[in-house]
């Protein structure tokens, strides 16, 4: 085989690849995309049906319970019951050992660095967080951020004060499996 056509192979190859990696980013957005869209809507069908109740039953695995927003960022998304992969490119996760928005402690969620939770590269200090369940409507005040090991899980226990913490990979622009984790703690305005 000459150089000529071993090039014209290796160009094939990279634009067949090339066409592959768009369509299964697109695939994997825009079901994304219409996960949010039909949940949101169920969700506030939900919270336009109900009562608010102390007691509602603990939501199963992948169902969605809440939606967070961060307006400062234009960030709102819905919030599924888990952190496994399937859970997270559906939306944004809740930590199952943390507590659930009505109950008091450290509400953990987790989120992809680059789809639902890449706009927490520009949160800052005193933004607010909306959380609405069909129990109520949480607020919270961002306390600080900082950039942990994967190992350092500590950030998730129970806290003295209702708090919410956000979990994402970082750095946000990494290529691949990133090294570190970016954390986001917020205290719950009473109210």
């Amino acid at each position: 085989m000459t150089l000529k056509r071993s090039l014209q192979a290796a160009e094939y190859l990279f634009a067949v690849t090339g066409i592959l990696a768009c369509g299964y980013w697109a695939i994997a957005y825009f079901r994304a995309q219409n996960f949010q869209t039909q949940e949101a809507s169920a969700f506030s069908l939900k919270l336009r049906g109900k009562e608010p109740v102390v007691t509602q039953p603990p939501p199963r695995e992948g169902a969605v319970f809440a939606q967070l927003a961060i307006p400062r960022l234009g960030l709102s998304t819905m919030v599924v019951e888990g952190d496994r992969d399937e859970d997270l490119k559906e939306g944004v996760g809740h930590i199952p050992v943390t507590a659930m928005p009505r109950e008091h402690g450290n509400v953990g969620l987790a989120g992809h660095r680059d789809t639902f939770f890449r706009p927490l590269q520009f949160i800052r200090k005193n933004d607010v967080i909306g959380l609405r369940t069909v129990d109520g409507s949480y607020t919270y005040l961002v306390t600080s951020t900082q950039i942990v090991d994967p190992s350092d899980v500590q950030v998730l226990d129970p806290t003295p004060r209702d708090s919410l913490t956000l979990v994402t990979c970082y750095p946000f622009h990494f290529i691949g499996s990133a090294p570190k984790r970016f954390i986001v703690r917020a205290e719950r305005i009473p109210g």
